[in-house]
């Protein structure tokens, strides 16, 4: 799938179980499922988002889907194309 140009996130809705559907200025729309990521990966910045209340306080900004101040945001495109977030259980990720 190729990337239309100047495509921005307009808007997400959390689905539950860390799950979000992202919404783009084209009209296309995603269902994400971030939880893999977020309970496989080790990096401490990203250890708070295990939190519910936490992964669910994102925004939009600049057309961006964004947690706290950029501390945790994916590139539009792996949004779009729903790829590149969903680490797989048998990753061992450092």
């Amino acid at each position: 799938m190729s990337l239309p140009d100047e495509i921005k996130v307009v808007s997400a809705d959390y689905l539950g179980d860390f799950a979000l559907k992202t919404h783009f200025s084209d009209g296309h729309h995603q269902t994400v499922h971030f939880k893999n990521f977020i309970f496989q990966h080790a990096h401490s910045d990203i250890q708070k988002y295990k939190d519910e209340s936490a992964f669910k306080n994102f925004q939009i900004s600049d057309g961006d889907l964004i947690w706290d101040d950029y501390e945790l945001c994916f590139p539009i495109a792996d949004l779009y194309e729903n790829k590149n977030i969903e680490i797989p259980h048998n990753k061992n990720v450092a």
